[in-house]
């Protein structure tokens, strides 16, 4: 009985964010894409806080921080930006604010209110910390949503509203930004092969996979950034099916335990998970033949002409993901 309301209050808050998320994605209006940016970390709070781990409250909270603090400031610049605008009724719509005649210094400090809502939501190097705290707290049916949704608002933002409302100040930001993007990629995948907590792991491992998504929206050639597009889908992909795989394995763990130190020799047990997680983890370290080794490629390609040295230390990257992915299924399976 218990377990039933839990499940139905776990559901009710999943349909709560699935709403909010298509809502989101929709929004055509600078006002209500700020609402609904700060409207869907409630359900989420919830999600983790409600029925996580052991310290899952302290993730949470750490998690609504950080995103109310990056939408606070994202306000500002949506004020300042209707400011700006023709004002009116229809002052908020995103093409009645494309191409304003702004002065150098109000766009660039607008790019930055945008820019920095989008870098936390979008795990971005050094703005990341609540995601691995998220993840190893949160159910794994949460996390595989957090990342594999929810966090594609950042990256999308980028696209849709940084990119054509301050198309000078992300000229000016891109070396910066780039190279923050690189940072991500590398970064995320040596703490990715340093965890010793599954989820927290595959939390690393989305940095890194983010770092090369904003890459690809910040070289602005064509192909890096329909790479970048499709990156977002195939993330989407096979890091929840990553995190989705790992829940069943750590929900058949007597006591339930993260620690991949904890697991061995499980291939002989459940063959069919472990070629599933082997195939999402095959498709996470982009390997030719599944569909994230195209966006991977298309975001490398694509940048070279933008920024040839961020994509050779990018590129390195790839034999960093082999390692992870492959240790970390040669320990539990």
């Amino acid at each position: 009985g218990d377990d039933v309301e839990k499940l139905r209050h776990y559901l009710a808050l999943t349909l709560v964010t699935a709403a909010f998320m298509t809502l989101i994605f929709a929004a055509r209006d600078v006002f209500l894409f700020y609402v609904v940016f700060e409207a869907m970390l409630i359900p989420i709070y919830f999600m983790i806080g409600a029925f996580g781990g052991a310290q899952r409250r302290g993730a949470a909270v750490k998690f609504l921080l950080f995103s109310l603090a990056g939408g606070l400031v994202m306000l500002v610049a949506v004020i300042a930006l209707y400011i700006h605008g023709p004002g009116g009724a229809e002052g908020f719509l995103v093409e009645n604010l494309t191409g304003l005649e702004l002065s150098q210094k109000a766009e660039r400090l607008m790019f930055v209110g945008f820019f920095l809502a989008f870098a936390i939501k979008a795990p971005m190097f050094p703005v990341h910390t609540w995601l691995p705290d998220a993840a190893q707290q949160a159910p794994a049916g949460t996390s595989a949503l957090l990342v594999g949704v929810l966090d594609k608002v950042g990256t999308f933002g980028m696209l849709t509203l940084c990119l054509p409302l301050f198309p000078a100040a992300s000229a000016w930001a891109a070396p910066v930004v780039i190279i923050l993007a690189v940072v991500s990629i590398i970064y995320g995948a040596l703490l990715a092969l340093g965890q010793t907590d599954l989820m927290r792991l595959i939390a690393y491992t989305s940095v890194s996979h983010f770092g090369f998504i904003v890459l690809g929206i910040f070289a602005t050639t064509q192909t890096s950034v329909a790479g970048a597009s499709f990156y977002m889908v195939n993330h989407g992909l096979s890091t929840g099916l990553l995190f989705l795989v790992a829940g069943m394995i750590v929900a058949r763990h007597p006591s339930r335990s993260q620690r991949i130190s904890d697991y061995g020799g499980l291939q002989r047990v459940v063959p069919v998970i472990a070629g599933v997680f082997l195939v999402a983890g095959l498709s996470a370290l982009s390997l030719p033949g599944l569909s994230p080794f195209v966006s991977e490629i298309m975001v490398l390609i694509g940048s070279y002409s933008a920024a040839p040295a961020a994509v050779i230390v990018a590129a390195t990257a790839v034999i960093l993901a082999a390692l992870y992915i492959l240790l970390t299924y040669q320990r539990i399976f």
